[in-house]
């Protein structure tokens, strides 16, 4: 037989098998990856729609206590506790007067992938 020419293609059962296990295996981790980023997606969603209960509960209650709206996200965070993954989130906090609701926009950080 011509080594440089087309011969038989030799397919056995084994390697059927085989190249069938690695399609299977990575299809398996395909979904695996696709499942962890909607998880990861979700959670990151779950954590900004707390952090927005959070700060509009602190502000509420400033006012009710002090009868003043917060001067700063700052004050916030010292005389409320407001706790919150700065590396995740930005907080634009805009103070309008004492009697009027500040204005809070919370924007979330492009993270490394």
């Amino acid at each position: 037989m011509n080594r440089f020419g087309k011969g038989r293609l030799n397919l056995s059962k084994s390697n059927i098998f085989t190249a069938a296990s690695i399609l299977f295996f990575v299809l398996l981790l395909s979904c695996f990856l696709i499942g962890i980023q909607s998880i990861s997606k979700s959670s990151v969603e779950k954590q900004k729609q707390s952090l927005e209960t959070a700060l509009q509960r602190d502000i509420v209650h400033c006012y009710a206590v002090e009868g003043t709206y917060p001067p700063s996200l700052e004050y916030i965070k010292a005389h409320y506790g407001l706790t919150y993954n700065e590396d995740l989130f930005f907080v634009d906090y805009q103070p309008i007067g004492a009697n009027l609701m500040p204005d809070v926009t919370i924007i979330e950080r492009k993270t490394k992938e």
